[in-house]
Order: C-alpha cells, then sequence, then structure tokens
C-alpha cells in the first residue's frame, strides 16, 4: 500500500472511491491543478507551517475549499511521513478525523489534499491569532473535547490493526464551519498489530505531550494518547500552554500548576478567565479530575479511551443544551503556586484531588 501512495501517482489523474459509504472519496491529483488551486503555494495562501511541511488554503477545480500540505524537502524523514499519512488516512473515516481528499507524489513533489477546516486549529483559538475573539466559549470546548475523544476512540478500537496517533496536541485538532473537532496529523502515528498492547520505537511527538514511558523508554501504546488527550483537555479548561517558563528558566508543566488548586478546592483559579466566569462548575470538575486520571503517572491506571468517552458522553451530554452560569467570585487574580507543591508523578489521581474530597465517577 505504501509503495501504491508514493510511487504510483505520477502525473495522471485517477477518481478512486476509498469507501462508498463517503461522500469524500481520495483522489490522485496532479501536480497542475495544485498549483493553480494554491496560486503556486503563494505566501497569501499559507494556512500554517509544521516540521515536515507548510499547508496552504486553496480551491479546486470544482470551487471547493483545500488544504494542501506540501513537504519542505524530500528527505527520508519527509518520505516516510508522507507514506504514513497517507497509509493511516487511507485506512480511516470518521467524523472526528480530518478527510483526505486526495494527494501528490511524484518528481520532488509530496502534496496531500485534506478538507479544509474554516475555523483553523484548538491552538489558533487557544493561544494563537484567534484567542481574544474567544469564539470557543464553555459549550464549545467541552464539545471539542467529546469529538477529539471519540477520534482516537475509533483509532484504538474501532479499525484494525488498531492506531496510536502519537502526535495528540492543540495544533493538531481542528476545527470544521461548527467547531466540530477534527483529529489531524497522522505522520508518527503507528499501526498496532492485533494482539499487541504496545510498540517500542523512537519517540517523536511534542514536548509537553508526552506520556514519561514513552518520553523515557519509547514504548508507545494506546495509554500514550490518553496522557496527551488529558493534557489537551486541562488545556481546553484553563486556557494555558502545557509548559510555561517562570522566572529563571524554571520550565512547569500544566499537571503541576493545576494539582495545587485541585489539592485545595481551588476550582475557580482553574478555568480560563477569558470565559468571563460563563461555566459548569460541575463540568468543570469532572472535566478537570478526568483529565488528572489520564496524565497518571503509571499507564496502566490511566483508563481506556473507551472509558473516556463514556465519561465524556455521560458527564457533558447535556453541554450544547445546558444554559452556563456566571460564576460570581470565581475569577481571582491568578496567584503563582511555584512553590506550593510537592506532587510525584507516581502519586494516583485520588491522592491528588484528596484535599478536594472530589472523585470520579462512573
Amino acid at each position: 500500500m505504501l509503495k501504491y501512495f508514493c510511487c504510483s501517482c505520477g502525473e495522471s489523474r485517477t477518481n478512486q472511491s476509498f469507501n462508498k459509504s463517503t461522500s469524500h472519496p481520495w483522489e490522485a491529483y496532479n501536480l497542475k491543478e495544485l498549483l493553480h488551486a494554491t496560486n503556486n503555494f503563494h505566501d497569501e495562501n499559507k494556512l500554517g507551517e509544521g516540521g515536515f511541511g507548510t499547508v496552504y488554503w486553496g480551491r479546486n477545480n470544482k470551487g471547493v475549499e483545500i488544504a494542501v500540505k506540501r513537504l519542505k524537502s524530500m528527505t527520508a524523514k519527509a518520505e516516510m511521513e508522507f507514506a504514513v499519512e497517507v497509509e493511516i488516512l487511507g485506512r480511516v473515516r470518521h467524523k472526528n478525523l480530518l478527510a483526505l481528499r486526495g494527494f501528490y507524489a511524484g518528481g520532488d513533489e509530496r502534496l496531500i489534499v485534506y478538507d479544509y477546516m474554516p475555523n483553523h486549529s484548538l491552538v489558533s483559538h487557544l493561544h494563537g491569532k484567534l484567542a481574544s475573539e474567544v469564539k470557543l466559549d464553555w459549550n464549545r470546548r467541552m464539545s471539542v473535547a467529546i469529538g477529539a475523544a471519540e477520534g482516537l476512540l475509533y483509532l484504538h478500537s474501532e479499525v484494525s490493526p488498531h492506531i496510536i496517533h502519537r502526535d495528540i496536541k492543540a495544533s493538531n485538532v481542528l476545527l470544521d464551519s461548527d467547531f466540530n473537532a477534527k483529529v489531524a496529523d497522522f505522520g508518527f502515528a503507528k499501526l498496532v498489530p492485533d494482539g499487541m498492547t504496545h510498540v517500542t520505537t523512537k519517540v517523536k511527538g511534542t514536548l509537553g505531550y508526552l506520556a514519561p514511558e514513552y518520553a523515557m523508554w519509547g514504548k508507545a501504546s494506546n495509554s500514550c494518547d490518553v496522557y496527551s488527550f488529558g493534557i489537551l483537555l486541562l488545556e481546553l479548561v484553563t486556557g494555558r500552554k502545557p509548559i510555561e517558563k517562570l522566572p529563571g528558566g524554571i520550565k512547569r508543566d500544566i499537571v503541576h500548576w493545576v494539582t495545587p488548586m485541585i489539592e485545595n478546592g481551588r476550582w475557580s483559579n482553574i478555568i480560563d478567565p477569558r470565559l468571563g466566569g460563563k461555566y459548569d462548575p460541575m463540568q468543570l470538575r469532572n472535566a478537570v479530575v478526568l483529565a488528572i486520571r489520564c496524565t497518571n503517572g503509571d499507564s496502566e491506571s490511566r483508563p481506556t479511551m473507551m472509558e473516556v468517552v463514556e465519561f465524556l458522553r455521560g458527564g457533558m451530554k447535556d453541554v450544547r443544551k445546558k444554559e452556563v452560569v456566571v460564576m460570581k467570585n470565581g475569577l481571582d487574580d491568578h496567584e503563582d503556586y511555584e512553590d506550593d507543591y510537592d506532587i510525584g508523578v507516581s502519586q494516583t489521581p485520588d491522592q491528588q484531588c484528596a484535599k478536594s474530597s472530589y472523585k470520579l465517577s462512573r
């Protein structure tokens, strides 16, 4: 399959249906039409840039908006990422995974064509140019969490062999016109044969999201994605980055930032102040304690994505219907807790939440 994707495209275009039940079959594009669609990859069409490639906005000859990822250089790593991503995207189809529209492989060019996501990435709303607009209210944030979790559950449980994403982060969760979450960027993904629980591999991913057993020993499993999702969930709730720099060059991760406030029951200090106090306090507690369980230092103590989705569906099922209230006196100025805790990764979430007497129940 990899050889087919990478070597058989040529310059001719073939329309092939990947799945008759889907409305977006993948296609083998020719270079000329993708150059025309993106205005010769003009800088004004640039949507974003990653380690291996740049993504451009375009419009195909049918008038449909598309996003085109162009590999920066034809290195062995870049070629492998292209092959893996097209291989994975060719296998999967789910409402919360970014859909493959097509690809091109010829000469020194490797291009992947996706559906265009008009609301860009989650990171742009939390930390980027769209953050000040606060388009992600509480209900939308919880809906994004549910959608991303359901996409991961599909990868872990509903395809064979199952797939470990290995790079779940805010910039890899895209948002469509209705702010539905689409998990994207499968260049680091791993196919895990049936019967195997993990693979040992070279560490890839993004600091701040990596599970400790993966960062230290290269042990990749479904649980690594669960850990990364826990960080993402905290990011959604708090509006903070996974790692922040403190004076003196010290770095603090989001789990260590949130832990003392959980211990002391200071839930209102956890919420993103840009929400203006408009959130559901019980959903906040549920989301934070779930995130802490997902980021347990012991991989075997983390929930599965099935358990995560079940809890989110149950605890957040009325997220689109329920009216959030403005929590008064709940948005104190942020205090600095850098010396107010001593929590090791070996502690369980129940120990971390003991002072608040709040436990996650299913």
